[in-house]
């Protein structure tokens, strides 16, 4: 069916020149103007078109109106008016289903192991840590360079509104992101973050992390820096520290390096927690309050540089790390060495997970067995 010719003329003039002319969008209904906004917002406006114009309404209507006599006037509706507003369903309807049928096929096509970045509109691009690329807009507009492993966001060119990306680093690897306002991030295995592709004047900078990420942010006094995860708010105005948030962990902790962290209880908007340099604050549904200790700092930031680091830390729990590390799964036949702690250190980018296996069996005489991707601990 062929939608409003109207329609399709400002559809043609925005995928052409990228914007409409303002007294031809004035004749079309309401219903319209919000299918030309909901198009543009998902950058769907080619595959509309493409869309519009495969339908012939036309001369649907003229079947439709020959089945139902209309002509002997039994009653008396505007059968083509409906049938248009039908049309701007059908096709939204339509385009609902390309867009989510794109995304899907997509998805499918991206390897498990690979660096993900989503952006603003839903799409994905993949980073591959030996590369380099522009990270465009579909408008041409460039907002992030990356060169192997990390991408930045420094840009001359200023925006008005707040654009997230997000990124998804899988196990195995580690990225850096250089934010706009100057502040660097480092990603650990198995973490994602959500960011503004630029941060605006007059709003907190604020970006939500799941997993683990080491920030040096950038001193700005006007614009305090929040990392938001499942339990915790970290702010800062310019400091470095490391936050550590996945998922499968009982607690969410904090350890400062430099400068001053505040922490508050995303559910208690009471419960308030400073940490000076060399402290560690750790919160979880179990506590009723965020626990504070002095630690040795290298021990939760040395995973930057590649090392792992345990101390008296229980064989589940190094499991879960290890296999975030190496990108493996590890499955354990020794249920009576999982609560035993450990004190060792490996650098992944030395020692293979066959070496550090191999060190922890002659210590509690475990056998293990790899196949693939998958380590069987006897």
């Amino acid at each position: 069916m062929t939608l409003n010719p109207k329609l399709i003329n400002v559809l043609r003039q925005i995928k052409s020149e990228g914007k409409y002319d303002a007294s031809k969008i004035a004749s079309l209904s309401p219903e319209e103007r919000e299918l030309i906004e909901n198009l543009q917002s998902n950058g769907l406006l080619e595959e509309a078109l493409m869309y519009a114009e495969s339908i012939d309404t036309d001369k649907s209507w003229e079947e439709l109106k020959e089945k139902l006599d209309v002509d002997k006037k039994i009653f008396v509706i505007d059968w083509r008016k409906i049938f248009q507003y039908a049309a701007v369903f059908i096709c939204l309807i339509g385009l609902v289903y390309v867009f989510q049928y794109k995304n899907d096929k997509q998805k499918n096509t991206i390897p498990s192991d690979a660096v993900q970045l989503v952006l603003e509109n839903g799409d994905i691009q993949v980073l591959n840590p030996n590369g380099e690329q522009q990270i465009i807009k579909k408008n041409g507009e460039v907002v992030a360079s990356q060169k192997e492993n990390e991408i930045n966001y420094r840009s001359a060119k200023s925006i008005n509104k707040l654009v997230y990306n997000e990124i998804k680093i899988p196990y195995g690897k580690t990225f850096k992101i250089e934010l706009s306002d100057g502040t660097s991030i480092n990603m650990n295995a198995g973490s994602s973050l959500k960011y503004p592709v630029q941060f605006i004047k007059g709003h907190n900078r604020e970006v939500v992390l799941d997993g683990e990420a080491f920030f040096d942010v950038a001193k700005d006094k006007a614009h305090p820096f929040i990392v938001k995860t499942r339990g915790v708010n970290v702010k800062v105005l310019g400091t470095k520290f490391n936050v550590s948030s996945y998922k499968e962990d009982k607690d969410i902790n904090t350890v400062l390096v430099e400068g001053s962290v505040n922490l508050a209880d995303s559910h208690n908007a009471k419960s308030n927690t400073i940490l000076v340099p060399g402290e560690k604050g750790s919160w979880s549904d179990e506590k009723a309050e965020i626990a504070v200790e002095k630690v040795d700092t290298r021990f939760y930031t040395e995973w930057i540089n590649g090392e792992i680091v345990f101390r008296k830390t229980a064989f589940k729990d190094i499991i879960v790390k290890l296999e975030r590390t190496y990108n493996v799964t590890i499955e354990n036949n020794r249920t009576d060495i999982l609560d035993k702690k450990f004190n060792a250190s490996f650098n992944k980018n030395i020692e293979s997970i066959e070496k550090v296996l191999e060190t922890m069996s002659k210590i509690q005489g475990f056998t293990y067995k790899k196949e693939g991707k998958l380590i069987k601990i006897n």
